[in-house]
């Protein structure tokens, strides 16, 4: 038997929300440049949010070969 969907894991629960509160819109403004010291709270222009997905980083066989050279040669270093 399967699960509901709204039964899966809890790290599903920290989602990215479609609206902001007014400080957060002022935070992202003040980020991009938009928003002035003086400017009014009331009326804000609109902000984009977007939704944040992960993904699975790959690692080359040869960066894991020179990560391990760089390492050896630090350790070499350290003892002389």
């Amino acid at each position: 038997m399967s699960l509901d969907k709204s039964l899966k894991s809890s790290g599903r629960l920290a989602r990215s929300r479609n609206v902001l509160k007014r400080e957060e819109r002022i935070a992202k403004l003040e980020e991009e440049g938009r928003w002035q010291e003086g400017d009014s709270p009331f009326g804000l222009p609109l902000v984009r949010v977007l939704k944040v997905r992960a993904g699975k980083k790959k690692k080359d066989a040869k960066d894991d070969e020179g990560d391990q050279e760089a390492e050896g040669t630090e350790e070499v270093e350290a003892t002389s």
